[in-house]
């Protein structure tokens, strides 16, 4: 049945394209999903398995397998493909070949786990908007400040706020959006904050175990540390109970830094 659905991106209604790092099957797509009911056209393609933690990894010594896929939207079936891929090649592959044509919006989420401070590096979610933002497509990507949610309401909401306003006003070339949404109902949230990605680390331990065979093998675990004070962070705000707002941009250039360098005269 779901082969029969047709691909969107005939009208002239936007085209929203939704991915995700959790996978197809996930929950915080589905209410992304549900969520932007009515703002266009929405597509789905996204890993048909896990990819949280890949950062921008892409596909380039494996094929890639596309599936068509059920995935009941509000009013029926959507059009879904799963890809044995990564976040970023989902968007690639949904931008350069299966849809009719681009995209007007990429939405990516709602991620089970928030992404803020430098998990931006290394998430999936993020990832996926900042291939579309590459593309020249606006992008959001909003993700759950709980790890495991229980109600996507207060997330969905946002998602929705956020992608009209995109849809309405656009964003600069290169900028993409990263929403964190606190856990809680939707009364729960105080407010919006456009923010600034804050500093922090993760103090990694490896842990050695043994596998049946008395082989070593390590298992990532550690805590994350927060090392900055401001007030104006999306960290502060996420605790401060606001809905965080960070514009993120591809360009990682240190502006502030080019003299500097220039007078070691390499």
């Amino acid at each position: 049945m779901h082969d029969s659905v047709p691909t969107p991106g005939a009208s002239d209604r936007p085209l929203i394209l939704l991915s995700n790092d959790d996978g197809i099957d996930a929950r915080g797509i589905a209410a992304l999903a549900s969520a932007l009911d009515g703002l266009g056209e929405l597509a789905v393609v996204a890993p048909f398995e896990e990819q949280s933690a890949v950062g921008h990894a892409i596909t380039v010594r494996d094929p890639m397998r596309v599936h068509a896929w059920p995935f009941e939207g509000v009013d029926g079936p959507l059009w879904a493909r799963a890809v044995t891929g990564t976040p970023a090649d989902c968007v690639k592959i949904a931008c350069q070949r299966l849809l009719p044509r681009m995209p007007d919006l990429v939405v990516s989420g709602i991620n089970h786990g928030p992404n803020t401070a430098v998990n931006v590096l290394y998430s999936g979610t993020v990832s996926a908007a900042t291939e579309a933002c590459i593309l020249g497509v606006p992008s959001i990507a909003v993700s759950h400040g709980d790890w495991r949610p229980e109600d996507f309401e207060a997330a969905g909401i946002a998602a929705r706020r956020v992608a009209e306003h995109v849809l309405e006003r656009g964003l600069p070339p290169g900028v993409l959006l990263n929403v964190n949404v606190p856990g809680g109902s939707p009364d729960d949230i105080a407010g919006y904050q456009v923010t600034r990605q804050a500093r922090a680390r993760w103090e990694e331990e490896f842990e050695e175990r043994l596998d049946p065979m008395n082989r070593p093998y390590y298992w990532l675990g550690g805590r994350f540390i927060d090392l900055d004070e401001g007030a104006d962070t999306d960290l502060h705000a996420m605790r401060e109970g606001y809905v965080s707002v960070t514009p993120l941009q591809i360009d990682l250039t240190a502006y502030a830094h080019l003299d500097d360098l220039a007078a070691w005269e390499l």
